[in-house]
């Protein structure tokens, strides 16, 4: 059995919303599709959660269990077979702008420089093709150039980036861009999927403390799937862990474990034993609902 740990802050109790509201309700959710004439494939079960505005969640899992399909159906690119996504107290059917989206790969456009990048998304929501020939539109482009430059600035990138493209920059300065054009539509949430997993473990450590910085500063409510556990104990002030489920006649993925961390962050340096101990205890709950579940009741029953 994984030793217990003495976390500040009653960590490991469940989260529940917070006063400052609910950003997003996962209700009841199924998602599944046919694999035969008679047979359907279940990746999501009725999973239920609500994660309270301005908390970071990261959401861990083994691969093939519902954490991409779920942040996809968040932003609006997919719908649940059964139950129903809420954003802001409203239900989520189609691709809205209160989220913003980093993938793993780069979403880059390769024919416009950075600074185009950027100013692309302010423009569009705000002035259609003909909506430019209006007076306002320049000093609307001066304004969204300004603040372009500062979100440049706040991701370690310096002005003489703005004019190149995306193909001359490297993947980690590509992977900054990318954060950056989400911010600059000031979402309310900010969604990303294994956004950092393709980058070597320095620029990765990098973008980790500054995606942090941010979400200090600033408290957007994240949600961010991954596949290392470190890295989601470091970033989230939320952990949720989703399993398949084993036993008989069960089909799909839960959540297995839901647990809240303390807002400084956790690291092997900072914390020592206590984050290896965390780190067995979370990769145990992933790997199936039913051990998940006995295992999270033994470890927080014994919780100081």
């Amino acid at each position: 059995m994984v030793p217990v740990l003495e976390m500040e802050a009653n960590a490991l109790a469940a989260a529940p919303s917070s006063a400052a509201g609910t950003a997003i309700h996962v209700d009841r959710v199924t998602v599944s599709y046919a694999v035969g004439k008679n047979t359907r494939k279940v990746i999501l079960d009725e999973v239920e959660l609500e994660i309270a505005a301005g908390e970071f969640v990261v959401v861990l899992g083994e691969t093939g269990c519902g954490k991409s399909t779920m942040l996809r159906m968040i932003l609006g690119q997919e719908q649940p077979t059964a139950g129903a996504i809420h954003v802001a107290g409203k239900t989520i059917d189609r691709v809205g702008a209160s989220c913003g989206y980093v993938p793993q790969k780069y979403s880059l456009f390769p024919d416009r420089t950075v600074l185009g990048n950027l100013m692309m998304g302010p423009e569009t929501a705000n002035y259609h093709i003909l909506g430019r020939l209006k007076p306002s539109f320049r000093a609307f482009r001066k304004a969204v150039r300004e603040q372009a430059m500062k979100q440049l600035e706040r991701m370690g990138l310096h002005a003489t980036d703005a004019d190149k493209y995306p193909h001359q920059l490297s993947g980690g300065m590509q992977q900054r861009v990318a954060i950056a054009q989400a911010l600059m539509m000031k979402p309310t949430i900010l969604l990303m999927d294994e956004a950092f997993s393709a980058l070597d473990p320095g620029t990765r450590g990098s973008l980790q403390q500054m995606l942090r910085e941010i979400w200090l500063e600033t408290k957007p409510t994240v949600v961010f799937v991954t596949h290392n556990t470190a890295e989601a104990l470091f970033l989230a002030s939320r952990i949720i862990v989703l399993a398949k489920q084993t036993g008989p006649g069960r089909a799909g993925a839960k959540v297995a474990l839901d647990m809240r961390l303390p807002e400084t962050g956790m690291s092997l340096k900072k914390n020592g034993q206590r984050f290896l101990d965390l780190v067995e205890h979370i990769e145990l709950c992933s790997q199936g609902f039913e051990a998940a579940a006995e295992l999270t009741l033994n470890f927080e029953g014994n919780a100081q």
